[in-house]
């Protein structure tokens, strides 16, 4: 929810009860908290605001993904909210609008334009390189190296990790499963990371759960070579609950749908199946899926968008990339909500001593996709 192909996870908004402080938001890799967004002077305080646009092109999945690109978009029209600048939208249907969606904001004379996913990194370096005194933003994707392009990346592994040890430990076939929409960086991250969780979870309890679907050794596992067509996610989540995987982390887009339907019908037919969402929390983003939804793996992406828009309105761009880890809050695992008696007391405990091994390194979360 691409430095090698297409976007990946699309991902939703993170809202509500997360337990990730907006406050606590550091992204940067040189360990300076970023404002608060909405802090400092008001718009009301800084003429610069009803001056400033800010504008957002989507990647194909469009701004009602339910994930990555609606996350981004709402923090987008939180800065609106809160600190009163005007806002311009291109939603993109194919990769065919990429350019000219950007085109089309550059005319426009957008101050900063935030585009969402590793799909249009090459559009968002041309257009950056066409228009020198203008400013972008691109989430997900940290190959661009321009003085007027800001990376907002994430170490989803981290909390993937967490997501894997709890999925571990809460099932009850001794198998859990993931699949990916396409084998790119921004999908594999969280593959790597719910592994190396099954792994700890087994090493420390003495178990041998399964994992179905990828081998972090090989780098190979179950991908359904799209992120748009969702009956796809349905036909992998059936095979995965075939071959008893009881636990299942789409980490496919809008496919997490397909995957959230199949599991729902399982159910209906008797089985004990339980999903983990990615990108946003799925309870407040997915709330069909209320029912089977264990936890989410969790990336803020309005907060992001919303500092990015900030401190460039005050005149504090910089092209150093955001990076969310654990510890400044930019990822992290999203409360279990309907199904927290499903997960022990014990449980909760070792995930809250795992989440401050990796924060103090006692514990290594290593995917050759994890930002630099």
């Amino acid at each position: 929810m691409k430095n090698l192909l297409l976007n990946t996870v699309k991902r939703g908004a993170l809202v509500g009860t997360i337990a990730l402080s907006a406050t606590a938001l550091l992204l940067t890799g040189c360990g300076e908290a970023p404002p608060a967004p909405g802090g400092g002077e008001s718009s009301s305080q800084n003429p610069a605001a009803s001056d400033f646009l800010g504008c957002i092109v989507s990647d194909s999945g469009g701004f009602d993904d339910q994930s990555f690109n609606q996350s981004s978009y709402e923090g987008m029209q939180k800065s609106v909210k809160d600190l009163g600048i005007k806002m311009k939208e291109a939603q993109s249907s194919t990769t065919a609008d990429f350019a000219p969606n950007l085109a089309t904001m550059a005319s426009a004379g957008c101050n900063l334009t935030v585009t969402v996913g590793f799909l249009l990194a090459e559009a968002t370096a041309t257009a950056a390189k066409d228009n020198t005194d203008l400013h972008y933003a691109i989430v997900d994707d940290s190959s661009i190296d321009l003085p007027n392009v800001k990376p907002i990346v994430y170490n989803t592994a981290q909390a993937a990790f967490m997501a894997g040890y709890v999925a571990a430990g809460v099932s009850k076939t001794g198998k859990v499963g993931t699949f990916g929409g396409i084998n790119i960086p921004t999908v594999t991250i969280f593959m790597d990371g719910f592994a190396q969780g099954v792994d700890y979870y087994n090493e420390k309890q003495g178990k041998d759960v399964k994992l179905l679907g990828w081998d972090a050794k090989t780098q190979q596992g179950v991908f359904a070579n799209t992120f748009e067509i969702v009956q796809e996610g349905t036909k992998n989540t059936n095979n995965l609950i075939a071959d008893g995987a009881d636990v299942i982390m789409p980490v496919a887009g809008p496919l997490g749908k397909g995957a959230g339907d199949a599991i729902l019908a399982a159910n209906k037919g008797g089985k004990d199946v339980k999903l983990v969402w990615v990108d946003s929390d799925g309870f407040l983003t997915a709330p069909t899926y209320k029912e089977i939804l264990l936890t989410s793996v969790i990336k803020t992406m309005g907060e992001a968008v919303e500092t990015v828009v900030k401190e460039d309105m005050d005149g504090k761009f910089d092209p150093t990339p955001y990076i969310g880890t654990l510890e400044n809050g930019g990822v992290g695992l999203a409360p279990f909500h309907d199904l927290d008696s499903a997960v022990s007391a014990d449980l909760k405990t070792q995930l809250d001593d795992i989440k401050k091994g990796i924060i103090d390194g006692s514990i290594k979360v290593e995917s050759a996709a994890s930002p630099k």
